[in-house]
C-alpha cells in the first residue's frame, strides 16, 4: 500500500513537472480598424482571451468571445456587434495553427494557421515573439487582415471612421496547464 502511494504521488508531480500544455484565459486582443487622422479611433481591447500551447508540437489555439471586445464609445461597441460582427450569431472568434518549429528557445518565430472570424475562415502567416517569464512563456505579435474577407463590409458612411483593414495584436502569458 504504502509503495502504490508513493508510486502514485510520484508519477502526479511527474506529469506537473513535464507537462507540456500551457494555458491562458487572460489572453489579450487589440482590434485597430483606425482611419489615419480620424477624430474618433476605432479600436477595442479584449483581456478574456483563452488560448491553449502544447510545447512539444507548437501546436496554438486562441479564441475569443466577440462580445468581450471593448470600445471607448458604447455606440461604437454596439455598431460592432450588431452590425458587423453580428456576434449574437457568431459570438466567437478563433485562431488555430502552429508556431513553426518552436524548440523553447526564445526568439522570433513564424506562426501559421486558421483565423476565423465572423464565421470566414482564411489562413493566415505571421511572426510572433515567444518569450520566457519564468515558469511562464509570453506570446506576442500582430498582423493585418482585410475585413472584406472575413465578409465584413465598410459601408460609405464609415469609411472616413473605419479601415478596410484591421490591425490584430495580441499578447498571451501562458501557464503550465
Amino acid at each position: 500500500m504504502k509503495k502504490t502511494v508513493i508510486l502514485a504521488i510520484t508519477l502526479l508531480i511527474s506529469g506537473v513537472i513535464f507537462s507540456q500544455k500551457m494555458m491562458t484565459r487572460t489572453g489579450e486582443i487589440k482590434f485597430d480598424a483606425t482611419v489615419p487622422g480620424a477624430l474618433d479611433p476605432v479600436i477595442a481591447n479584449n483581456s478574456s482571451v483563452s488560448s491553449l500551447f502544447d510545447k512539444t508540437t507548437g501546436d496554438l489555439v486562441v479564441q475569443a468571445m466577440v462580445k468581450s471586445f471593448k470600445f471607448k464609445s458604447p455606440l461604437m461597441e454596439e455598431h460592432f456587434n450588431e452590425n458587423y460582427m453580428e456576434s449574437d450569431k457568431l459570438p466567437k472568434a478563433s485562431f488555430k495553427g502552429k508556431i513553426m518549429n518552436y524548440n523553447s528557445k526564445e526568439g522570433s518565430y513564424e506562426v501559421e494557421g486558421d483565423l476565423t472570424i465572423h464565421g470566414v475562415t482564411n489562413k493566415v502567416k505571421t511572426k510572433m515573439a515567444v518569450s520566457n517569464e519564468g515558469d511562464k512563456i509570453a506570446i506576442a505579435g500582430s498582423f493585418n487582415v482585410k475585413l472584406i474577407d472575413y465578409k465584413l463590409e465598410v459601408p460609405a458612411l464609415a469609411n472616413k471612421t473605419l479601415a478596410e483593414n484591421a490591425k490584430i495584436s495580441i499578447k498571451l502569458l501562458m501557464e503550465n496547464k
